[in-house]
């Protein structure tokens, strides 16, 4: 039996359409299904209501229609990184609750984190994860060991990422590099991986305004070149920060 999301034999009749070409006018048919088509007059249109139906979301969606079209998978991953995103910024503001500091902090990570990704690549979803809940160890250092610094976070936070990403959905493999990253956070390895580095450059760049290095150019001068590998990621602290400062002087 074929996927009742792609067979045809359920579709309405709106799955079926006319998209008036912006270039010459003409009106050209377009199916659900269909990525882009291309007018008479040779303008390629894309279809405005793109819809695999489940095969967007299922794992078996290839073997099931085929090669699905690089703007489809495009898509899929920008929707599950969005859907995913919004999970971990709720599940990150759950545990801090009014810690309205900490919130702030987290999300100029993550928005910095993901400003990063898109240039230098990494995997979005370990990334953001990691933005969101790389301090998520906090309480429980405190409560355990009276001290928030980053050493006890990151021997507590490991377990409670794993709950939280568990109960969200995301899959192990993901969980377990997410883990693997806010377990050593502020503490990179001789040799890293990318989305670590990502982590590391973005909670970096937070940190620059929130501990006020940002006013002082030589330790600016001595930070930037230790701490930042990406291009994406020293250009926005010399742009940020250095730049500014220099300029002011």
């Amino acid at each position: 039996m074929k996927c009742p999301g792609q067979d045809s034999r359920f579709w309405k009749p709106d799955d079926v359409f006319e998209v008036q070409c912006l270039q010459c006018g003409w009106k050209v048919e377009f199916f659900k299904d269909d990525v882009k088509r291309k007018c008479r007059c040779g303008q390629e249109i894309v279809n405005p209501r793109l819809d695999f139906g489940c095969a967007q979301w299922c794992e078996y969606g290839e073997q099931c229609i085929g090669v699905i079209p690089k703007e489809l998978e495009d898509l899929k991953k920008e929707l599950e990184k969005g859907r995913f995103k919004e999970k971990f910024s709720q599940a990150m503001k759950r545990y801090f609750e009014k810690d309205l500091s900490r919130v702030q902090h987290a999300q100029r990570v993550a928005r910095f984190a993901e400003e990063i990704a898109k240039e230098e690549g990494g995997n979005p979803l370990v990334v953001l994860g990691s933005a969101y809940l790389h301090e998520i160890g906090v309480y429980e250092a405190e409560k355990k060991y009276g001290n928030s610094s980053s050493e006890y976070q990151e021997k507590e936070a490991p377990s409670l990422a794993k709950d939280l990403l568990s109960r969200i959905g995301l899959k192990p493999e993901l969980i377990q590099e997410i883990c693997d990253i806010i377990g050593h956070h502020r503490h990179p390895r001789e040799e890293e991986t990318l989305n670590f580095q990502i982590l590391y450059e973005a909670e970096w760049l937070a940190n620059i305004e929130e501990e006020g290095i940002a006013k002082d150019r030589e330790k600016l001068e001595s930070l930037i070149p230790k701490v930042f590998q990406t291009s994406t990621g020293k250009r926005l602290a010399e742009d940020l920060y250095l730049n500014k400062l220099m300029a002011s002087a």
